[in-house]
């Protein structure tokens, strides 16, 4: 811990956060914008415009698939001042790897909020992460799985666990 005559410098350069409508999402990105503020650097805000793995022919058009992503992410960023916002498309996982190789972020931050039944018939974004990410990859889970002791527990606890 900084003693008062210390100054503490950001651990990372470039955060990249992944978010969604999810409640894990919310508090991942929560993480992100906590570490972000321990220094200068960047925090990019990454959301993937999914399109829909089965498509019949009264599918949902690309395009408005896309616009809708585009102003979902708009009134998001409105809350992130210090975030740029990245959107993506494709598949989620793919999509934000093959980005982060580009882009080269320090830290990924994710939500960890999957069923059972989604990881078993989607598979699990933050696994996908944890093997693939070109970079250090934080995984915030959901505040009904933590242990009692840690429920109550800001995120940033997680976080200060995993540093010392």
């Amino acid at each position: 811990m900084a003693t008062p005559t210390e100054t503490t410098t950001a651990p990372y350069a470039h955060i990249a956060c992944c978010i969604d409508e999810s409640e894990g999402a919310e508090r991942a990105l929560t993480e992100a914008r906590r570490l972000r503020a321990l220094g200068p650097g960047r925090l990019s805000v990454v959301t993937v415009a999914a399109y829909p793995l089965l498509v019949d022919g009264d599918g949902e058009d690309p395009d408005d698939i896309e616009a809708v992503a585009e102003r979902w992410l708009e009134r998001r960023m409105r809350d992130v001042p210090e975030g740029a916002p990245v959107l993506l498309h494709g598949f989620p996982p793919v999509a934000v790897c093959e980005w982060a190789r580009e882009a080269r972020p320090d830290l990924l931050v994710a939500g960890a909020h999957r069923s059972r039944v989604e990881r078993a018939l989607l598979g699990s974004f933050a696994a996908y992460l944890a093997h693939h990410a070109p970079c250090a990859v934080l995984l915030v889970r959901p505040a009904h799985a933590a242990a009692p002791s840690e429920a109550a527990a800001a995120p940033s606890s997680e976080t200060e666990r995993m540093t010392r």
